[in-house]
């Protein structure tokens, strides 16, 4: 079967890594820029030092500094206004996924039209859109090399997935230097994003060797260096390391495709206005044990706790191979300090998970889960979930 293989052009990598950009600028011939950021990033100075490398490659910018975590249309559509407003010709998003993914919602609608409600599913946009510089200063969402990206509908208290490949960013930066200050828990929850990207990419429909490749190399890189970041977060190998397994992660999942726990991640997150991160976290083991089910995915999960580095894996049946790669998911998530229920991150109600079900069987990350769940099933492992209970 044909696949089609999508990876951002330039990826600059390493520690002072934003230094590379601007003649990269000057190359595009670029003239007016939008810095796409939150406030913390923007009164720590972090936007500004972009800034700075952007006035080195001769492009005048100003900055939109009101994204939020799980960015709403609200926020979109402002910054849309002033892109438009300021007839730019490059958005530098300036964060982790939440002003990377306001950035790409941005450069979609300005370069197509309508309103960004009309974008949701998958290939939706007719053309390009406008130039995306991401300067990443996390270490899990990926959004700077994947064709996705999320906004929250808050009168529908839910989240709109975008697969679009006329969304990925032109040149992507990951630079230790803007992560080494992420607090633990931010690392943790970034970090076990990545995770649930490269298992999911794995266990995806649409997997293949390509990405297989990225997926089982990020899964190895994260189980060794999550825990270290997390203690150390001036650990500079680790957060090094950090930052390439989370993009290759995300170049996974961005060809392969993701699963069920993003599809409920993404409703429970856009409900209650949580992390996506530890709504990942927190839902993996509980959707691995439902996906478990699939011959497909308990033969995989050899390989799985190979990357793991999992002593006597290759003599293991398929089911011992799945139970021991679940309990050392949840073992990592422990040692990172992650919840290890719903009921914990203390915003969940049980009474809304019919709701939330009707939301996850609805987004586009379901298609490529190994088993399309019934809604009761989805609902049976939100509930235990909540309860904190696998098996």
């Amino acid at each position: 079967m044909a696949e089609r293989i999508n990876a951002v052009k330039t990826t600059f990598f390493g520690k002072g890594a934003l230094g590379l950009l601007p003649q990269e600028l000057i190359k595009m011939g670029i003239h007016r820029a939008l810095i796409v950021t939150d406030s913390f990033l923007y009164e720590s100075g972090a936007a500004g030092r972009v800034g700075d490398a952007l006035l080195q490659g001769n492009v005048e910018y100003a900055i939109y500094y009101q994204v939020k975590p799980n960015p709403t249309i609200d926020v979109v559509n402002e910054c849309i206004h002033a892109a438009r407003e300021l007839a730019v010709d490059l958005l530098v998003a300036v964060g982790g996924g939440s002003a990377i993914d306001t950035a790409k919602a941005v450069s979609i609608v300005v370069a197509n039209g309508g309103s960004v409600e009309q974008y949701e599913g998958v290939d939706q946009s007719v053309k390009s859109g406008i130039p995306i510089v991401a300067v990443n200063t996390t270490a899990g969402t990926g959004s700077e090399c994947t064709s996705f990206y999320i906004v929250t509908d808050p009168v529908k208290h839910s989240k709109m997935a975008m697969v679009d490949t006329n969304c990925m960013v032109s040149i992507a930066i990951d630079d230790i230097d803007f992560m080494m200050s992420m607090p633990p828990k931010l690392t943790a929850a970034t970090g076990m994003d990545a995770l649930t990207h490269a298992i999911e990419a794995a266990l995806a429909l649409r997997a293949n060797p390509v990405t297989d490749k990225d997926a089982y190399w990020a899964m190895e890189a994260i189980f060794e260096n999550l825990p270290r970041a997390y203690v150390n977060g001036q650990d500079e190998e680790a957060r090094s390391m950090m930052a390439y397994a989370e993009n290759v992660a995300g170049m996974a999942f961005s060809n392969a495709g993701l699963g069920m726990v993003h599809a409920m991640a993404h409703a429970l997150g856009g409900h209650y206005n949580l992390p996506h991160g530890v709504c990942n976290a927190v839902l993996l083991p509980f959707v691995m044990e439902f996906n478990g089910n699939s011959p497909v995915v308990r033969e995989r999960f050899k390989k799985i706790i190979t990357a793991f580095h999992i002593a006597g894996a290759e003599q293991m049946t398929s089911e011992q191979a799945f139970q021991t790669g679940v309990s050392a998911i949840r073992d990592l998530s422990r040692r990172v300090g992650i919840a290890e229920s719903l009921e914990k991150l203390g915003k969940v109600d049980p009474k809304d998970f019919g709701a939330l079900a009707d939301l996850a069987l609805h987004d586009t990350c379901m298609a490529d889960n190994q088993i399309l769940p019934t809604r009761e099933q989805v609902i049976q492992v939100y509930e235990r979930a909540f309860r904190g209970n696998v098996g």
